[in-house]
């Protein structure tokens, strides 16, 4: 404690033991993530309790400094520190080392979740599952699957219970309402003025999403009649092609116009190219030393997890990770040759450029502006994953064709936008039950009320509460904020129009690229090195030349589109 009469000094000796922490950390979740275990959940969840008791114990050290003792840097710093983790436990080490374990046992459940739908010869993970929502049309064998998959979240809901409490414990020992309300102070405002932030943008997107919406009921409604899908009203989840209704771009062939010309199919180039794994993470760096950053360390070659082993457990859901918080990257990845995963990788990899960037920095800035920043650079490049690019790097000739705008559009209206209120609905959920504006009583239900509410989508069968539908979600079951993913979906299109002015690319927005644009990758860099060090609207103005967060690029993006589905629903009910 007597370090903090020299705030300076108290910093140096707190980030030396964070960082060491979180090194620890970070190596025994790995293992536990690539090879699960109940040995490696053990090891996993007594490195986070060790890390977040340090962090608790740290934070309460920062409290005791006078304001006015603190300069601007080491303001921010212990501002930073007090939600530098997703999750505080209580500092009684008991109740720590039990929420660690309660983490760790939920993401072990959702990781080795499986179901065998009907006909099936042995159960399913959730990557086969997908596939069966996004390729079949037999309502009935939809149903199944999605019904199948749900019943993960019901062993997980005591563990869910009692999680919130001792969360809610460790947030509040630090000065927070809830933990909730510890997410959303990481926004450089209040608490509240985040959520207001957040309904703000919500209210520029809403009216397109709903547009997307009525065009896609109608269609399905041709498709599966009146009996599944109605007029107006909620669509059933379980039609979307999705596990979580989040994305509808796997029924592009259902609604693209008629006569409309798809182009090509990235998955069948890259089979037929015989792309391996490795060889679609070769394409993403690529990408980024185009730009003029450094290809990616050895070490990422040799540690990253490309392909699901075939001997073991493993958490396949993508990450990037930078294990030592240096250049020790990484990511974890069930990679499959699909377009899908070709924009995932280079996704993945923005972080990995995002962590190195700002590497040198002192360990508290070691982040990104804040998470939807670090969720948006990976997205912005994948937004100039485009025929351009392709013809580029050698995957599209001029004869596999680029098809029109308008199905482009459209099946990226369908990834991107029909994601917009799947992305409020997870955490406005999660700060209800923090804030215990709902108790466990009522988990489902509101569940589904907000999904109804936001997405305009309902369950294919009733749910009670002796289901847990929420933690059939991984970010959920592994205490992963959400709101980073709506942002970054805002943010992704602001940052591309911004980087294609700066690479002088004119035309469209959805069929410019950046791949190659030295100067578009110097202001990305320029951005990337500033971590946290900064409050994120000087991030952004670096980036883009504006302080605030808007949808105008999104709204520009898809103009075209936007004109179409208005000119497609008339005489069509909007809404639900």
């Amino acid at each position: 404690m007597q370090s903090t009469s020299d705030p300076a000094r108290f910093f140096r000796r707190a980030e030396e033991e964070l960082l060491e922490l979180s090194i620890d950390s970070q190596r025994a979740d790995w293992i536990y993530s690539t090879y699960i275990n109940p040995d490696t959940e053990e090891l996993s969840s007594r490195a986070l309790s060790r890390l977040m008791q340090g962090t608790m114990r740290l934070a309460k050290e920062a409290t005791s400094i006078p304001v006015s003792r603190l300069g601007p840097e080491e303001s921010r710093k212990a501002r930073l520190l007090r939600a530098s983790l997703p999750l505080l436990a209580p500092s009684d080490p008991k109740e720590s080392e039990e929420v660690a374990r309660l983490v760790a046992s939920m993401q072990g459940r959702y990781a080795k979740g499986k179901y065998a739908p009907a006909g099936a010869k042995e159960p399913l993970d959730l990557q086969a599952l997908s596939h069966i929502l996004e390729e079949s049309r037999d309502p009935r064998v939809l149903a199944d699957v999605w019904i199948g998959w749900h019943r993960v979240g019901r062993e997980m809901r005591p563990e869910f219970e009692r999680y919130v409490d001792l969360a809610n414990r460790g947030a509040r020992e630090v000065g927070f309402a809830d933990t909730g309300a510890m997410w959303r102070s990481r926004y450089d405002m209040e608490p509240d003025a985040f959520a207001r932030e957040v309904d703000r943008l919500w209210a520029q997107v809403r009216p397109f999403y709903e547009s997307l919406h009525a065009y896609t009921r109608t269609r399905l409604r041709a498709t599966y009649g009146p009996e599944l899908v109605p007029e107006k009203g909620p669509i059933p989840a379980h039609l979307l092609g999705n596990m979580w209704a989040q994305q509808w771009d796997s029924l592009t062939p259902l609604l693209a116009p008629e006569a409309s010309d798809p182009g090509y199919d990235l998955t069948k180039l890259l089979v037929q190219r015989a792309t391996t794994p490795t060889g679609m993470v070769r394409f993403a760096e690529a990408f980024f030393v185009s730009l003029g950053l450094d290809p990616l360390p050895p070490t990422f070659w040799e540690r990253s997890m490309f392909v699901r082993p075939r001997d073991r457990e493993v958490v396949c859901h993508a990450s990037a990770w930078d294990v030592d918080f240096v250049d020790d990257l990484r990511i974890k990845m069930c990679i499959e040759i699909t377009g899908e995963d070709f924009a995932t990788v280079h996704h993945e990899l923005g972080h990995n450029y995002y962590q190195r960037a700002y590497g040198g920095l002192p360990l508290l800035f070691r982040d990104g502006a804040h998470d939807g920043f670090h969720e948006a650079i990976g997205d912005t490049i994948g937004l100039s994953v485009t025929p351009a690019y392709l013809t580029q790097i050698g995957i599209l000739s001029s004869a596999d064709g680029a098809g029109d705008d308008l199905t482009f559009l459209l099946r990226r209206a369908l990834e991107k936008i029909s994601f917009l209120p799947f992305g409020l609905v997870v955490d406005r959920w999660r700060w209800e039950v923090f804030s215990g504006a709902i108790g466990p009583k009522d988990y489902t239900r509101r569940w589904w009320e907000l999904r109804r509410q936001y997405q305009g989508v309902t369950p294919p069968v009733p749910r009670d509460e002796t289901e847990f539908d929420p933690g059939a979600k991984m970010h959920v079951a592994a205490n992963v904020p959400y709101m980073r993913y709506f942002l970054a979906h805002i943010l992704q299109f602001q940052f591309h129009r911004a980087l294609l002015q700066s690479a002088g690319v004119a035309g469209p927005l959805h069929r410019g690229s950046i791949y190659g644009s030295k100067e578009a990758g110097r202001r990305l860099g320029a951005t990337l090195e500033m971590g946290a060090r900064k409050e994120w609207p000087d991030a952004l103005e670096t980036l883009t030349g504006e302080r605030s967060m808007n949808a105008a690029g999104l709204l520009d993006y898809f103009a075209p589109l936007r004109r179409w589905l208005d000119e497609q629903n008339r005489g069509h009910p909007v809404g639900w």
